[in-house]
């Protein structure tokens, strides 16, 4: 449990590659994996499950709790517990080229030395520019995926079948065996419709495999106001499967071209595509070169107005976090080494009396 201790930290992370007691260690870029996965040790803490958003068989997004010692692997609250910020889960290395790039946490058992967890972490604001004018039982949050996720995603995919290449090649069939010159979107849009198939039938084969990928804590202000509703926080957790969802394409027409949802889902089969052939693949470049004349930035964005469906349950609407509690999460006067953005709406905004 926590220390005595009166430097600043943050509940459970006890041990970490991060000092706490260093200004640096509260920037934007830290805090927002460290709050979340400090979050998810007090959630633990209080007997609670973050929600899990899963896929059925006819890949149809459901929503299920999952412990956070089942999430990390261990007893969150373990004094083996080693939580690794921006490292690389190595235990993927051997399904690609290159280095496996960094995830947001990595968690090991400092006893053993195994790791057990690995998690890309997107802390999101409830509601998004999307549904803020709409009733607060269809908020939603804007969710903006990195393209190096999709890279730890088809790694996922491919420990579903415990690296057997031959089965996945067996579900890909020969048809994208054909396509002369992936880097052109005319060549690649006649077997979208394909592509999707083959990932489908992925998740009816494995969907009793699927595992944890995205950590997605939330927090929620009144509308779209500057102030924290009075329960305010919650953790949501994707599953390989479940996140598919957030940009697999809905309609017939999502496949005539190639937006950056669709995009994703040519560079996931591309990954998967390659395994079977090779026994790896090098998602650096089929991120690099099948950009399709859209920035790489990020994979894809998606907002809360088709978020809201993948994630409905009353844990959307309701918080179980009170904002009451963050001082028990963030400790020994954190809150004073954070440096927020100073952003001119924001200082107009919080400012009124500029306009009296």
């Amino acid at each position: 449990m926590e220390s005595a201790s009166n430097e600043p930290r943050l509940f459970g992370i006890n041990n970490s590659n991060r000092d706490y007691t260093k200004r640096d260690t509260w920037g934007k870029n830290q805090f927002n994996s460290s709050f979340p996965a400090s979050l998810a040790c007090y959630l633990y803490h209080k007997n609670m499950k973050a929600v899990y958003i899963k896929a059925d068989e006819n890949n149809k997004n459901f929503t299920d709790y999952i412990g956070v010692d089942t999430l990390f692997g261990i007893n969150p609250l373990s004094d083996d517990t080693f939580f690794s910020f921006e490292s690389q889960y190595l235990p993927f290395q051997k399904y690609v080229t290159g280095s496996i790039p960094r995830n947001d946490l990595v968690i090991q058992n400092s006893k053993t030395g195994k790791i057990t967890s690995s998690l890309e972490i997107k802390l999101t604001a409830l509601p998004d520019n999307a549904t803020c004018d709409l009733s607060e039982s269809d908020y939603g949050s804007e969710i903006v995926i990195r393209p190096d996720t999709i890279i730890y995603l088809a790694c996922s995919i491919i420990e579903s079948f415990d690296g057997n290449k031959k089965e996945i090649a067996d579900i890909i069939g020969k048809t994208a065996d054909s396509i002369a010159d992936w880097t052109e979107a005319q060549n690649v849009l006649p077997y979208c419709k394909y592509m999707k198939d083959v990932i489908e039938r992925i998740v009816r084969t494995k969907n009793d495999k699927q595992k944890p990928i995205v950590m997605e804590p939330i927090w929620k202000t009144n509308g779209k106001s500057p102030t924290l509703a009075d329960y305010c926080l919650d953790v949501f957790v994707w599953s390989d499967y479940g996140m598919l969802n957030l940009f697999m394409p809905e309609k017939p027409e999502e496949l005539t071209k190639i937006s950056r949802h669709t995009r994703t889902m040519v560079w996931l089969f591309k990954m998967l595509y390659d395994y079977s052939k090779k026994g790896q693949f090098d998602g650096e470049s089929i991120i690099d070169e099948l950009s399709y004349n859209t920035k790489n930035d990020k994979a894809f964005s998606t907002n809360g107005a088709r978020t809201h469906g993948l994630m409905t349950c009353k844990e959307l609407e309701q918080p179980r976090i009170n904002k009451s509690e963050i001082k028990n999460i963030i400790l020994g006067g954190g809150q004073h080494l954070l440096s927020p953005e100073r952003r001119f709406d924001a200082i107009i905004v919080n400012s009124p009396d500029l306009f009296e």
